[in-house]
């Protein structure tokens, strides 16, 4: 289940505290690591954890009775920085949201996300209102699918290299490509995109 930036941030001290000294820390001692003021507000955040399946309390409120819930997909949290064009591009919209993906999702090093907003690239399976996980990244291989800054406006599409051009193919038919001269460094490359994440509507 999904974990705010800051649960996920008390999950990951539980852990590590609980990996170093074999017992879970005290209400005190999580508040001043986490800066909370109050014991009630370690004990709603635990119950938060608790609700979600993290935590376990076997013994109620007993001292360093805290137990964590180990899961089998280990997850992260990354920056979703705003959203990007599949279509026309758009003036980048940077945000400082977070959102936490199983790490098999994730490229090595940096990742960050971005929702994509339109459908030039719905036969490789992105459509508008996911997800993209992008690895950080200022080249990119032929064929490789890449969120890139034109003119100071971002789009994701297919980066090819011809005869001294840039092409920016999308994968919709109906659709053109967009065609640039390298050496004019009109083109930046922000990362590549390595997964995708789509939130089915019930």
């Amino acid at each position: 289940m999904y974990l705010t930036s800051r649960q996920r941030e008390l999950y990951e001290f539980l852990r590590d505290y609980i990996a170093r000294q074999g017992e879970a820390p005290t209400y005190q001692e999580i508040g001043r690591a986490l800066r909370l003021k109050s014991t009630n507000a370690v004990a709603k955040h635990l119950k938060t954890l608790e609700t979600k399946g993290y935590v376990r309390s076997p013994w109620g409120n007993r001292k360093r009775a805290l137990r964590l819930v180990e899961h089998g997909t280990p997850s992260f949290t990354i920056p979703l920085l705003g959203t990007v064009a599949a279509g026309k591009p758009i003036e980048p919209i940077e945000t400082t949201e977070k959102i936490e993906i199983p790490r098999s999702l994730l490229g090595s090093g940096e990742n960050f996300a971005l929702r994509v907003r339109g459908d030039s690239m719905i036969d490789d399976g992105i459509r508008d209102g996911d997800v993209v996980i992008v690895r950080r990244q200022a080249t990119a291989e032929d064929g490789q699918t890449v969120v890139a800054v034109v003119n100071g406006e971002a789009t994701v599409k297919r980066l090819y290299h011809k005869n001294g051009r840039l092409e920016l193919r999308p994968a919709n038919p109906t659709l053109k490509s967009l065609f640039l001269d390298e050496s004019a460094g009109t083109l930046e490359i922000r990362g590549v995109v390595v997964g995708l994440i789509r939130r089915f509507q019930s």
